[in-house]
Parts: structure tokens; sequence; C-alpha cells
């Protein structure tokens, strides 16, 4: 799931697969989170897990034993069972699309 490929027929086009199946879709959202910034404060806990894809910056996320470093065009999925948060681990704005999926 690291390279990008070109389909066939396509031209001009690359893909990269960033994740499979990982449950029932709940709700999507996109973060813009700047220098120095993320959240919660403290880490959190919920039923539904987060499928994060980072498309700029670095995201660096925060589990209960755990530190995971997300690049751009890439993806986590966290289980939010687990304690967790999330930031900016970069000199620049980090976008990160989130996916609640249960």
């Amino acid at each position: 799931m690291n390279e990008f490929i070109t389909p066939p027929e396509h031209v001009e086009f690359k893909a990269k697969k960033l994740f499979g199946e990982c449950g029932k879709i709940i709700n999507g959202s996109i973060a813009y989170i700047s220098l120095n910034g993320g959240g919660p404060t403290t880490k959190h806990t919920h039923e539904h897990n987060h499928l994060f894809i980072v498309t700029q910056g670095e995201a660096k996320i925060l589990l209960d034993n755990e530190t995971v470093i997300v690049k751009k065009n890439e993806s986590f999925l966290v289980n939010g069972k687990i304690p967790h948060s999330v930031w900016n681990n970069c000199d620049e704005e980090t976008v990160m699309i989130g996916i609640s999926v249960i």
C-alpha cells in the first residue's frame, strides 16, 4: 500500500490505496491543524474507530502506550477504545481527513 501506481487504461494518473475494509462509515470530516495544534489535550476514548488520512503535513497520533506518525498520503485506523489524541507533527499546517467507523 506504499506505492503509487497507474491503473490499467489510465494515462497520467497515479493512485495509491490508503485502506481496505474497515467497517461502516458513520461520518467524515476534514481538519486543518496548525503548528503545535491538535487534541484533545487529554487522551479520550469512545465506541467508534477513527480512520485518519493525512493529505498534507504529518500527524502524530498518541495512543495509550504508543506514538504513531502518519505522513502525507498515508492512513491509520485508531481503535476508539484505546486512549488517543492527534497532533500536528511538522513545521507547517497538517490537513487530515477523519472518518468515523464502527
